[in-house]
């Protein structure tokens, strides 16, 4: 197995989509099932969301940030949840988390994390929920360390509130972690505080706080955003590595596809704060059922060959305050007209299968998008 530091992404990789996609066109992605380091853990969920919705009452009217989410999540299994800036991923990572404001927050539905309820849980349980079971990585890690305290107390704090610990052992863990996850004379570091780290280094001192309790589910919110192309390889590779020695379902957020690629076992879109698409990466990424999806693979720049112009998706995405009727794509959608009866308008779609793969969900009205993907859209592919 190759190490942290060497197994960067190459970016014809990244590009790429399954064997049965031709190799001249298309997304074509090696995928995290193709470059596995070893068996993957089977189970039942750990992570159940089921039908969740969030809303946040504002002066202007109510923002539906999260409608009608459902999903599972298994033991060493990753989830990727992809889709543009107000779609929803982070407003339903966060509810995993119990971090929005009861007292500003409407929300329905069910989370169980472990077989056990998240909706309704009192701050206290919550406390013991965070960080505990459950960690999440941030996508800043600037502003999620604090700049007064040193990377060491940090992590010592979030031990010891988990764990009868003293502050002697829990200083050793904090240093078994910072040197698990790649940061040189662990023991020095400690002591230093966050701005004289790196940015990939900070976002390794967050991911040694989200694991110093070894959870079950760990929840990462973009955490390459900010970070180069190499060091954003050698995170990927690591949370692999550390999901195989913890056993963790991993819940990853982001806009990236070439990410999803690496290091997804199945893929989750939103748009307009539901579900419009689920299925396995190479599914989603090589043959994928709605429209928005086919929008986001042809706003992919091309790694090789003679430069393309982009495809992008027209418009903005909607209002949360005021989603449009029917499907919340349709504004935006150049296949509404081949639904009759301006159906796409009247009625929105249910998440459900559209071809005989029942393991593939979308939601579009679309009779065969499968064979509108292979026919229209993929020749289009860079």
């Amino acid at each position: 197995m190759t190490d942290m530091w060497g197994d960067a992404v190459d970016a014809s990789q990244i590009a790429n989509g399954p064997a049965a996609v031709p190799a001249a066109r298309g997304p074509q992605t090696v995928t995290r099932g193709q470059r596995t380091r070893g068996a993957d853990a089977e189970g039942d969920a750990y992570l159940t969301v089921s039908d969740l919705s969030v809303a946040f009452p504002t002066a202007d009217g109510i923002v539906h940030a999260v409608q009608g989410l459902s999903y599972s999540l298994p033991l060493g299994k990753t989830l990727a949840v992809v889709g543009e800036s107000g779609s929803g991923k982070s407003v339903s990572s966060m509810a995993i988390m119990g971090l929005h404001d009861p007292k500003s927050t409407r929300m329905t539905g069910s989370i169980r994390v472990g077989g056990r309820e998240i909706i309704g849980l009192s701050q206290q349980e919550l406390r013991k929920h965070r960080g505990g079971s459950s960690a999440m990585i941030f996508q800043d890690p600037q502003s999620s360390l604090h700049p007064f305290f040193t990377v060491g107390n940090q992590i010592m704090e979030a031990y010891q509130a988990h764990n009868n610990a003293s502050k002697r052992q829990a200083r050793q863990r904090a240093i078994d972690l910072l040197g698990r996850v790649g940061i040189p004379n662990a023991a020095r570091r400690l002591d230093d505080y966050p701005h004289q780290f790196s940015g990939g280094m900070r976002q390794r001192v967050m991911i040694a706080m989200a694991l110093v309790n070894d959870p079950k589910l760990l929840i990462a919110d973009e955490p390459t955003t900010a970070l180069d192309v190499t060091v954003q390889a050698q995170i990927l590779d690591l949370i692999q590595d550390l999901q195989q020695d913890f056993g963790s379902a991993v819940l990853f957020i982001t806009h990236d596809l070439g990410v999803v690629a690496e290091i997804a076992d199945d893929v989750l879109v939103m748009y307009g704060g539901r579900a419009v698409e689920h299925g396995a990466v190479a599914s989603i990424l090589g043959s994928p059922l709605h429209p928005y999806t086919w929008g986001l693979l042809e706003s992919i720049p091309a790694v090789s060959g003679e430069p393309t112009r982009l495809h992008p998706i027209p418009g903005s995405p909607p209002s949360l305050l005021s989603l449009p009727t029917g499907c919340s794509f349709n504004p935006r959608c150049e296949f509404r007209t081949r639904v009759p009866d301006g159906l796409c308008e009247k009625e929105l779609p249910d998440l459900a299968a559209r071809t005989g793969d029942a393991s593939r969900a979308s939601r579009c009205h679309l009779v065969h998008p499968d064979e509108m993907f292979q026919s229209e859209i993929l020749p289009r592919l860079p």
